[in-house]
């Protein structure tokens, strides 16, 4: 009885790491300009996590910290323009040797998250945030909208990293926005 569990066990192991192993990892441009790339980033589409699903006017700002770690905000609405806005904060290291395009996101203490730049617009103006994983993937501008040119482009790049792209769901975005918690984008990193 043992040993055909052992072999079922085993065949699993060997399968889900050959699953695993199927899809490379993602490239991040050479360099990134960290000081440059702090700021407001507002999301226009993604592949969210359970916490942001349905968000609206969702906005990402990054910090860099004295420590040289990046401390990341994200704000949201959730489900409709008019909802109390919503905060999460977390920290970020930058990946020695990524070019300052890979980080790891400190969630909670005992979690962390790959976070790849997968493509910068020249001037670095939009962004595609993915993960190897091909789970989660954020579509960000420095302006609230983007054209349907290039919403269209991204989302193109991103069906070639090998994501679904039906799973991409584009944030409703109104600025400017109206409300408490309207001038709310950064929280303190802790």
């Amino acid at each position: 009885m043992r040993a055909p569990r052992m072999v079922a066990c085993t065949c699993m192991a060997l399968a889900l790491a050959a699953n695993a192993s199927a899809v490379a990892p993602l490239a991040p441009p050479k360099k990134l300009d960290l000081p440059g790339f702090m700021g407001r980033w507002y999301v226009i589409a993604s592949i969210p996590t359970r916490f942001e699903r349905d968000g609206y006017d969702a906005v990402e700002t990054y910090r860099l910290q004295d420590d040289g770690s990046i401390c990341t905000s994200l704000r949201f609405r959730p489900h409709r323009f008019d909802a109390p806005v919503r905060q999460t904060q977390s920290r970020a290291t930058v990946v020695p040797g990524s070019g300052n395009a890979e980080w790891k996101v400190h969630l909670f203490w005992f979690m962390q998250a790959q976070y790849l730049v997968g493509w910068l617009a020249p001037g670095g103006s939009q962004v595609l945030v993915v993960r190897d994983a091909r789970d989660y993937l954020w579509y960000m501008a420095l302006t609230p909208t983007v054209s349907p040119a290039d919403y269209q482009a991204v989302l193109a790049r991103a069906r070639a990293l090998g994501y679904d792209v039906a799973k991409v769901r584009r944030t409703p975005q109104r600025w400017p926005e109206r409300g408490p918690g309207s001038g709310t984008f950064e929280s303190p990193c802790g």
